[in-house]
């Protein structure tokens, strides 16, 4: 029977991962071709994919193309109307794909959505990375429907209605496979990190809408590439997200939030200093230096994005200040702000 949708997850030395939640991805996608794209891995996740899970597609990849440029080569291979980025260390439950497939159907305006995503090691607890959907503030900081930075809410099904956001998480992205084609996908200079949400702007800037289903539930480990303190992901974050606001902001807003978030990256770098973490301020210093150095580069799709924006005001984007709102007025909780 030919399947609607593929499930893709990108794989880089990830065998212990695969072989502790790949199970459940088999067992709950009936609807789905399950295919594990492989960024060049040197332990053995081919011979376990081959051994174990012959019912899985393999693409297999000669290096490590990062997060961003590892999907777009999957989905180049892709031939079903919607395709699901799924991380590896992500336990699906029983009919998943199910809400996420019916609403994508029933609202071909939409072009992505995302299902709600708990922690697997805190199982009642909203997940740092997509919870129950992204928004955004007028500055560039991510945040999320059960996550507000590093504090994160029970779920007690506060945010069970299906919702209109900001950004969907790569960890869970379901999105149609023409749209990611046509859109240019993700950003392969990004690497990894912050590289959805950019994409996820696009979409909004070119009209398309973006929902999680909460319908939907999975369970994410997180940070099993990299740990959240690495000096790796803090540079890649903050220097990702400053080229993110480089390639989509109007101009008559670029300048004056690109200073005050200077200042800002400023100020959390010495604030990292001065708490000992010398290795993770120093990358956010490096971050700063090289998105001065390299942002010009984005000049093209800068350029095409703002000749393509048909919305110069996304509603799932707050004009408020994200920081003020959680450090002045203490409100740590997504219901208590909106």
């Amino acid at each position: 029977m030919k399947k609607d949708i593929s499930v893709v997850i990108l794989n880089w030395n990830g065998s212990a991962m695969l072989q502790r939640f790949l199970p459940s991805v088999i067992r709950y996608s009936e609807e789905a071709e399950i295919i594990v794209a492989d960024n060049g891995s040197t332990d053995h996740s081919i011979d376990l994919l081959q051994e174990k899970f012959p019912s899985v597609r393999i693409l297999p990849f000669r290096e490590n193309y990062g997060f961003a440029e590892g999907y777009n080569r999957a989905i180049q291979q892709i031939e079903t109307p919607y395709v699901l980025l799924l991380n590896d260390d992500v336990e699906v439950t029983p009919h998943w794909l199910q809400p996420l497939l019916a609403f994508m159907n029933h609202h071909p305006e939409v072009a992505a959505c995302q299902p709600k995503i708990l922690s697997e090691t805190q199982r009642e607890l909203f997940e740092y990375a997509g919870a129950c959907g992204g928004f955004i503030d007028h500055l560039g900081y991510p945040y999320c429907r059960g996550r507000i930075f590093n504090h994160v809410e029970k779920d007690r099904g506060q945010y069970d209605h299906v919702c209109p956001i900001f950004w969907a998480t790569g960890a869970a992205l379901l999105v149609r496979t023409d749209v990611y084609r046509k859109e240019g996908g993700l950003d392969k200079r990004f690497f990894a990190h912050m590289e959805e949400i950019d994409f996820c702007w696009r979409l909004h800037s070119r009209n398309y809408g973006i929902y999680c289903i909460p319908q939907s539930t999975v369970y994410h480990v997180g940070g099993g590439t990299l740990p959240k303190s690495h000096p790796r992901k803090t540079f890649l974050n903050f220097r990702n997200n400053l080229l993110m606001l480089y390639k989509n902001l109007p101009e008559e807003r670029l300048n004056s939030t690109l200073r005050i978030r200077y200042l800002l990256d400023l100020v959390a770098a010495l604030k990292m200093l001065l708490s000992g973490q010398v290795k993770e301020s120093m990358a956010i210093v490096k971050a700063l230096r090289t998105f001065f150095k390299i942002r010009h580069d984005f000049d093209r799709e800068r350029k095409e994005n703002l000749q393509k924006q048909q919305l110069k005001d996304i509603p799932e984007m707050r004009n408020e200040s994200l920081l003020v709102a959680f450090y002045l007025k203490k409100k740590k909780k997504f219901e208590d702000w909106h």
